[in-house]
Order: C-alpha cells, then sequence, then structure tokens
C-alpha cells in the first residue's frame, strides 16, 4: 500500500468519524454524564436503590459510548502522526506496521458505527429471549437445543450475563421450551434481530434411514423494561397462579420443592414461567415484572400495527415467517431471508458467529428509516 493510498484511507476515517460524533450528538452526552455523576454524589442518592441503579446504568451506557468514540479519534489521530512521520523519514518496519493498523481501524471503526445504530427507545434494555420447538418432536425439540448453545455462545461473544429463567427438556432430546435474562448493555438492541422462526434442514440424527428432514423453531425477543417504564395494572382476578416443582439443571432445590411459578393472564393467554430463584416469592416477583414486560410489548405492537395498517404496509408483528434458514445438507449454507445476507460457515454460526446476520438486519433497518 503507497503513503498515498494509506493518506486517502485515514482521510475517508476522519470523514466518517466526523459523521458520526454529529450523529452521537457528543456534546450533549457528555453534559448528561457530568449531570449523572453529580446526582451520585449526592449523600442521599442511594435511599431509592432501584432508581439510584437505573442512573448507574445510563451513565455507564452513555460513558461506553462517548469512551468509544473518544477511542477512535485518538487511533485516527496516531494512525495520521506515523503517516506525517513516514512521509518525512520513511522506514519500511514503520510502513508495514502502519498498513496492518490501517487496515484493522475499518471494523473498529464499523463496530462503533454499528452501536450507534442501536438508538430504539428500549435498544439498551435487558432482553428476554424464548426458544420454542414447531411440530416435528424431537427433531424439532432438538432443534430449538442447538439454537440455545447458538444464542448462549453469542451471549458469551458480547459479554451478556444469561439467566435461565424457564426449562423445559424435550421428552428424549433437547427442549420443548425455553426463556432466557440477557443482562447486558444494548442485549434487546441486538438480539432482536433474532425474532422469528429459524428453519433447519439436515440428515435426522434420529432417522434410522438417513433421511432429510426440515425442522422449524420459533425465537421471540421483548425488552426487558424497568418498572418506571411499564404503566401496566394487572388485576387479580385476571390470572392464575401455579406453583411446580423447578425441572431445570442447576441448584439443589430442583425437583425439591414447589418454588417454581406459573403464571396464566386470562384476557390474552400469556403464560410465564419462573423457577430461576430458590424462593417462591422471587419467582413470582420476577414472573410478574416478565408478564407486565411482555403485555407492555404486546401494547406497543398493536400500536405499531395500527400505524402499519395506517400507512398501508402490511408487515406482519409476531413470529411472522421465517427470517433464516439453516442448511447442513445437501450443501452447507446460511441464509437469512430479510436481508439476503448468507454464509457457507455454518459451524461457526452454530458456535454463537452471527455477529454479521444481526450487523445486516440493523442497517437494513436503518436505510428503511431513512427511506
Amino acid at each position: 500500500m503507497e503513503l498515498s493510498e494509506i493518506k486517502r484511507n485515514i482521510d475517508d476515517y476522519a470523514t466518517k468519524l466526523e459523521q458520526l460524533r454529529g450523529s452521537l450528538d457528543l456534546e450533549e452526552k457528555e453534559t448528561n454524564i457530568q449531570e449523572y455523576e453529580e446526582m451520585m454524589t449526592d449523600p442521599n442518592f442511594w435511599d431509592d436503590q432501584q432508581k439510584a441503579q437505573e442512573i448507574i446504568d445510563k451513565n455507564n451506557a452513555l460513558k461506553s459510548v462517548v469512551n468509544a468514540y473518544h477511542e477512535r479519534e485518538s487511533e485516527l489521530e496516531d494512525l495520521d502522526a506515523t503517516r506525517e512521520l513516514l512521509a518525512e523519514e520513511y522506514d519500511e518496519d514503520l510502513k508495514e506496521g502502519l498498513e496492518s493498523d490501517v487496515v484493522e481501524y475499518g471494523p473498529k471503526l464499523d463496530a462503533f458505527e454499528l452501536t450507534l445504530l442501536l438508538n430504539g427507545p428500549y435498544d439498551a434494555n435487558n432482553a428476554i429471549v424464548e426458544l420454542h420447538p414447531g411440530a416435528g418432536g424431537t427433531e424439532s425439540q432438538d432443534w430449538t437445543s442447538m439454537l440455545l448453545r447458538m444464542y448462549q455462545r453469542y451471549c458469551e461473544q458480547k459479554e451478556f450475563k444469561v439467566e435461565t429463567v424457564d426449562y423445559q427438556p424435550g421428552d428424549e432430546a433437547g427442549v420443548k421450551s425455553v426463556t432466557l435474562l440477557v443482562k447486558g448493555h444494548n442485549a434487546y438492541g441486538y438480539l432482536k434481530a433474532e425474532k422469528g422462526v429459524h428453519r433447519l434442514v439436515r440428515i435426522s440424527p434420529f432417522d434410522s434411514s438417513g433421511r432429510r428432514h426440515t425442522s422449524f423453531a420459533s425465537c421471540d425477543v421483548i425488552p426487558e423494561f424497568n418498572n418506571n417504564e411499564i404503566e401496566i395494572e394487572i388485576n387479580p382476578d385476571d390470572i392464575t397462579v401455579d406453583t411446580f416443582r423447578a425441572s431445570g439443571a442447576g441448584g439443589q432445590h430442583i425437583n425439591k420443592t414447589e418454588s417454581a411459578i406459573r403464571i396464566t393472564h386470562h384476557p390474552t393467554g400469556i403464560v410465564v414461567n419462573n423457577q430461576n430463584e430458590r424462593s417462591q416469592i422471587k419467582n413470582r416477583e420476577a414472573a410478574m415484572k416478565m408478564l407486565k414486560s411482555k403485555l407492555y410489548q404486546r401494547e406497543l405492537e398493536k400500536q405499531e400495527q395500527e400505524m402499519a395498517e395506517i400507512r398501508g404496509d402490511q408487515k406482519e408483528i409476531g413470529w411472522g415467517s421465517q427470517i433464516r434458514s439453516y442448511v447442513f445438507h445437501p450443501y452447507s449454507m446460511v441464509k437469512d431471508h430479510r436481508t439476503n445476507e448468507e454464509t457457507g460457515k455454518i459451524d461457526a454460526v452454530m458456535d454463537g458467529e452471527i455477529e454479521d446476520f444481526i450487523e445486516s438486519f440493523l442497517r437494513t433497518q436503518m436505510d428503511n428509516q431513512e427511506a
């Protein structure tokens, strides 16, 4: 790479970074950080622990964006300073190092831009992820367990904390249903790209004749709403609360005490389970919070559907049609039908490398909003 080409790349990066600065309202974020940190010095800050934690979380989220911008800005300044040094006094080793750094900077800038796409009202929230098999018994239940592993691996890579809120094992193998609470900044913003039906094509390990099978599993993703975000009142007469023995893996209390909670909301048919805690009281509190989140999300989707009908947009809300196909046989390919993003590296995808699909979906969303 010639020095002139290196300069063009650095200039292009500088232009893009300046555009991103304008879109993220850097000065406003820095002002908000200062205000939050002043609140945190108040002697009464921890009187309301939940509110205090929400302020800390918001402050940390803002600081992560601002700090990331300044890191990219500093790195770019270093690249340009090295280029100017080379222009004055050429050194082959220094040039090779600069070339490598310039090539690596592009993906870093793209990754930073991606975080800025997560600007929806609830993108920063934790995510509640539910996986359910379609028709097909053991075959689809096994597919659901494969998706569960894929999302667990992805969350590990993103350094998200994953709690298994409810787990119902399959009769012979796999999973009948599982609910995860994924905690981390922008967890919902990223994982909302996974909402929909996932299709698997493979030679079934459960078929003695070695025939090819097609299986389906659904992934539902909603944000975990904070209490101050939800204005939902639940009539006690509208719900039934059942207790049962926890059935998932983990903890000595499993199958020994009826600590697990199931709440059925009769007007909507929504059912939530929670068996993550040892205490029945804590499981009930968590289940009620999840029920409120689902009811709130349902109301948001109802409003969105009404607006879509007004606009003439027939987009279906809910499970919808399949969003992605995973083909193991007769060839290897994963293809997202919304964006046409595809790869032949199916083993890597099943190991949690789904960032390209998520990024492509988020960029498509941004393009649609701008259109």
